[in-house]
């Protein structure tokens, strides 16, 4: 696929449906749209949409496995129990607290930010800090860097900072060492100091120990509001909860859970999950839970030629867990056992070759020929999934 994650709009092979179940609605064809997490007010279908990050997200949640809530991804929001709306003024006043947010807006060739949505998104988190008398260390990611890139800089994102918040935000120019500690120690109440990108690090990615417990060591509390990273075991992430406690969630990542787990725990029925991701093997926690809550499964990302050749269909050189054909059929099994809708792509976009000058075209999901790798979902899967439609009454 083009990426890791599930594509725009999913397409609508009914791999297997069950009848049986006269507890839960069916529909021939189910559209979906891939933008996050909505349900839809025409049709009444609650859908629930997750890309990888999302996924590993919803396994921590509903997973009643003690020994998923310890797995290495899990951890990174299995440890969320309370929010910084639970720590009192007397928790916050005058301590030094690591906040990651998710700071990754987009910037133009002249460097100006195109889009603030995630500055402000993160600005109630840090405002109820600097109220209640907290030093705030605030720490992102921008982009994709290779160790040091100008281009990367948070620079950009100060002057917006300031305003949002109102007070003159200070950058430092790195994110550890003698530097940083001199300017968290000048740091008045209520004032905020950026950090330079932590991924100009490699060890941020790497989550390895001693750059988490350096960036750790210059705060007294950690608060994750990354919503968007939070799947992710990186330094600043999960790393930093092994050395800084408490360690809670900023305002958004806890908005963003309360939404998913309470779509969930109590879902409006007919409910649907759309998954996506490359791999199977990295689903399989969170697929198997779905099938215990949901009525409508629709499957993307390069997981689903796994699946058709799971079902006997020729995939070419498409991506495919051979070792996971198995387990693609018995989630299948399930699924019908279930009296769940299992869902994919009718047609797809494939390629020669995967390089800029491929050559490419569309055909069925069933009739990709040797030789050549899927990358996208088809037209006409994205067509039939953004027509306007009713679930039929059982």
């Amino acid at each position: 696929m083009a990426s890791a994650t599930a594509p725009t709009s999913l397409s609508l092979l009914k791999i297997t449906v069950s009848s049986s179940s006269a507890s839960r609605s069916r529909a021939a064809v189910l559209p979906f749209s891939y933008s996050g997490l909505r349900s839809s007010s025409s049709s009444g279908l609650r859908s629930l949409a997750f890309s990888t990050a999302d996924s590993l997200t919803i396994r921590s949640l509903s997973s009643s496995s003690s020994s998923r809530a310890k797995s290495h991804r899990g951890l990174v929001v299995s440890a969320v129990k309370k929010s910084v709306g639970d720590l009192s003024a007397a928790d916050l006043k005058g301590k030094k607290v690591f906040v990651r947010a998710d700071l990754n807006v987009p910037l133009d060739d002249n460097q100006n930010i195109t889009d603030d949505t995630r500055i402000r998104a993160a600005i109630p988190t840090i405002k109820h800090l600097m109220q209640n008398g907290a030093k705030v260390i605030l720490s992102s990611h921008l982009g994709r860097p290779k160790g040091v890139t100008l281009k990367f800089s948070l620079a950009p994102l100060v002057p917006r900072l300031s305003e949002l918040l109102g007070i003159e935000v200070v950058k430092a120019e790195d994110c550890i060492g003698p530097e940083v500690e001199k300017a968290v120690a000048a740091l008045p109440e209520g004032g905020v100091l950026l950090l330079e990108n932590v991924r100009f690090y490699k060890e941020e990615e790497k989550n390895e120990p001693e750059f988490a417990k350096k960036l750790a060591s210059i705060a007294d509390l950690f608060v994750n509001d990354a919503f968007g990273t939070a799947h992710r075991a990186h330094a600043s992430t999960e790393g930093v909860t092994k050395f800084l406690k408490p360690s809670v969630a900023g305002f958004l990542l806890q908005k963003e859970l309360d939404y998913l787990v309470g779509a969930i725990s109590s879902p409006k029925r007919p409910f649907a999950a759309i998954v996506g991701g490359s791999k199977v093997s990295s689903k399989i926690g969170v697929i198997e839970s779905l099938l215990e809550k949901c009525d409508i499964l629709l499957l993307g990302g390069g997981m689903i030629f796994t699946f058709y050749k799971a079902q006997g269909l020729s995939v070419g050189s498409s991506l495919v867990e051979e070792d996971k054909l198995d387990l693609a059929t018995s989630l299948m099994a399930k699924a019908k056992e279930k009296g769940v809708s299992l869902l994919l792509p009718t047609d797809v976009v494939i390629a020669d070759k995967f390089a800029p000058d491929a050559n490419s075209q569309i055909v069925p999901a069933s009739a990709i020929p040797d030789g050549w790798m899927g990358l996208d979902i088809g037209p006409d899967s994205i067509k039939t999934s953004t027509k306007p439609w009713r679930l039929p009454k059982l």
